[in-house]
């Protein structure tokens, strides 16, 4: 079995977690170290589901209480999550450094949140808040395989929590919330015909010049939400048509991909999307929700106090949408430049992972006088 050492330097355990294939499908063996690795933690209590991994530190009796007592004197529980598995390899293994970047598939999105997670669970043994840290599977793929989903249908007591910190990159800072995501198919018809004869039929191809151009001239909204601005998008991103090379296409697909501020639910996502183009046939083939930013919310305030940081709205999806819909605030913090996720040359700044690792850890550890749950949506 494949060994970590979390007493290593958190630079040294993103290369090692870098250099443990885990393309989505295939966590297994990132999985079987990292459980190996925090059974050695004494003070946390460790549970596998599926190929997703769960520590959380055990709640400490109060001061006067029997041994043995399961209250606990800490205000609060807080999740610390973050995704084990990689896209596809592009030539970016095994991992490389330069002394100020580690690189390699992953370092970036999100290896080298990971590996900060991995060295808090592993020296932050006397936290003032509960915590737990879910090291989870298949976040690059789609959502019905995704690690956390799972955990939610089996085991939703696993994530309960007063906030969630999501170890996406974010350039060590907080990025609050997250945009919904909506794809359509739109359907131009048209009418076949063999191509020595096309004005014996109706190109469906030409007739979707209209759907491309009415794309291309949209303007995309922006939404202030908590002195935060979403900027929405509606791009195409695919265009499918024609059977044969000798055959004018008599029906011609669009697929749109829409980003909506996460004050708009997919059903209002969905009829704005119709109401663009009321003459063609829309097939909404994925919507999912977006994440409030919940900067009002006590708990999320804290964290953004304590870091010293002012907080960014997160431009796509992550899965701070999941916990939102758990009714649990959550947060975007972590090593690495978002935009480099996903590339051949991806990289994570050794100064973010330090950072990170340190800033987080004096929050876990920092007296707090008072619990930060609340119950504002």
């Amino acid at each position: 079995m494949i060994s970590l050492d979390l007493t290593a330097d958190v630079a040294t355990l993103t290369r090692d977690l870098v250099d443990i294939p885990s393309e989505s499908g295939d966590e297994a063996r990132i999985a079987d170290a990292v459980e190996a690795a925090l059974q050695g933690c004494a003070h946390l209590a460790v549970e596998r589901v599926g190929n997703s991994v769960v520590a959380r530190t055990v709640p400490r009796a109060p001061a006067g209480s029997r041994a043995g007592g399961t209250r606990t004197d800490r205000h609060e529980r807080v999740v610390v999550a973050g995704h084990l598995d990689t896209v596809p390899a592009a030539g970016n293994l095994p991992s490389t450094t330069d002394g100020d970047r580690v690189h390699g598939l992953g370092a970036c999105d999100m290896k080298g949140g990971v590996a900060v997670a991995l060295r808090l669970a592993a020296t932050v043994t006397a936290p003032v808040r509960d915590i737990t840290y879910v090291f989870y599977e298949c976040e690059e793929v789609e959502g019905d395989r995704n690690g956390l989903r799972r955990i939610a249908a089996e085991r939703p007591d696993l994530l309960e929590a007063g906030l969630a910190i999501l170890m996406e990159p974010s350039d060590a800072g907080i990025e609050a919330g997250c945009q919904g995501v909506l794809t359509a198919d739109i359907t131009v018809r048209g009418e076949r015909a063999h191509t020595a004869r096309p004005w014996k039929g109706v190109n469906a191809a030409h007739r979707a010049a209209r759907v491309l151009q009415r794309l291309a001239d949209h303007t995309a909204e922006r939404v202030v939400i908590d002195g935060l601005e979403y900027r929405e998008s509606l791009s195409a991103v695919a265009v499918r048509a024609g059977v044969a090379g000798n055959v004018v296409p008599d029906e011609c697909v669009v697929t749109v991909n829409h980003r909506f501020a996460p004050s708009r639910s997919p059903a209002e996502a969905e009829a704005y999307i119709r109401s663009l183009f009321p003459e063609y046939a829309v097939d909404v083939t994925e919507a999912v929700p977006g994440a409030l930013p919940g900067l009002g919310r006590e708990a999320v305030a804290s964290l953004v106090r304590a870091l010293a940081v002012t907080p960014r709205p997160k431009l796509g999806w992550t899965d701070v949408a999941r916990f939102a819909g758990l009714g649990t605030p959550a947060v975007n913090y972590g090593p690495g430049d978002p935009a480099l996720a996903h590339t051949a040359g991806e990289y994570v700044p050794v100064a973010q992972l330090r950072e990170c690792e340190t800033r987080l850890g004096d929050w876990l550890t920092a007296p707090t006088p008072a619990p930060v749950f609340d119950d504002r949506t």
